[in-house]
């Protein structure tokens, strides 16, 4: 989740692009959430969409509790998604306020064990929306998040905002699990390579096709196939040509084709990859 980055008009819902060769994983959507003045999306109908453009499995991500609870629901519902739980970083520290962080990381444990659930995320840093006072807890959430996943043998998912230092000392500290995945990738070129370096896995939302993300683009370039995933962070980030839109799972081909051209490679290959890649991750739907 990552609110605030996007701006541009709205208007009716983007139209559906060319269908992918072959189909891919949208590792991180939303599908609890709506942009203001919305609703969130109808669940069959966002999958069916994206199924019709090749867009076939998805990771649906609950980042505060009630989010977690509606994850663990949908995931038994529908088998084309798998789930991922965490308290985001910003709802660390004002829980953290209420006398509640303990009691809710507890709860965010128990659903993170349910085995639809794969990953423990989204967690991390976001020094864009927590000043210095609330950032104890909120290192501290990412810790006990980290260790979590280990305990359960799960991937993790990584919220960074302007937090590159931090989030990567802390995982150097703490030991970051077998399968690490940088969600919304935001860091540069030199971040981007020792990421890749350490074995995690780089997930481009949108943003990547945004004009003014050629250091995002230049990182993108230097990062191989085999640590690369795709993702909407519907209902934000949705690509261009339609920022200020909301963002769904239907639109993942634009940002696969925005990749491919600066990875200059061809379709189908990226996008065996990105499948090839979430199953590693996450496991066979």
């Amino acid at each position: 989740m990552s609110r605030g980055h996007e701006a541009g008009s709205r208007g009716g819902p983007p139209p559906a692009p060319d269908r992918l060769p072959v189909a891919v994983v949208d590792n991180h959507t939303h599908w609890d959430m709506a942009r203001d003045g919305e609703s969130p999306p109808d669940i069959p109908q966002a999958i069916a969409a994206a199924r019709a453009v090749g867009v076939d499995r998805f990771v649906q991500v609950g980042c505060d509790v009630e989010g977690a609870r509606f994850t663990a629901r949908v995931v038994e519902q529908y088998p084309e998604l798998v789930g991922a739980v965490a308290l985001h970083p910003n709802e660390a520290p004002r829980l953290a306020v209420d006398g509640t962080l303990d009691e809710a990381l507890a709860e965010i444990a128990a659903i993170a064990a349910h085995p639809r659930i794969r990953a423990v995320g989204e967690t991390g840093l976001d020094y864009y929306r927590t000043d210095e006072v609330g950032r104890p807890a909120q290192q501290a959430s990412f810790r006990e998040h980290i260790e979590l996943a280990k305990r359960l043998g799960k991937a993790l998912q990584i919220h960074d905002r302007d937090a590159h230092d931090d989030v990567l000392a802390i995982l150097a500290d703490q030991g970051a699990p077998d399968r690490t995945v940088l969600h919304c990738f935001s860091g540069d070129v030199a971040m981007a390579r020792e990421c890749v370096e350490r074995g995690y896995f780089l997930s481009f939302a949108g943003t990547v096709t945004f004009k003014n993300a050629r250091d995002l683009r230049n990182a993108l370039a230097v990062t191989p196939l085999e640590h690369l995933l795709v993702e909407t962070d519907a209902p934000y980030l949705t690509p261009s040509p339609y920022r200020g839109a909301s963002n769904a799972s239907y639109l993942v081909p634009l940002t696969v084709r925005a990749m491919a051209g600066v990875l200059n490679v061809d379709v189908p290959t990226l996008a065996k990859a990105l499948s090839d890649n979430s199953e590693r991750v996450y496991g066979p739907w």
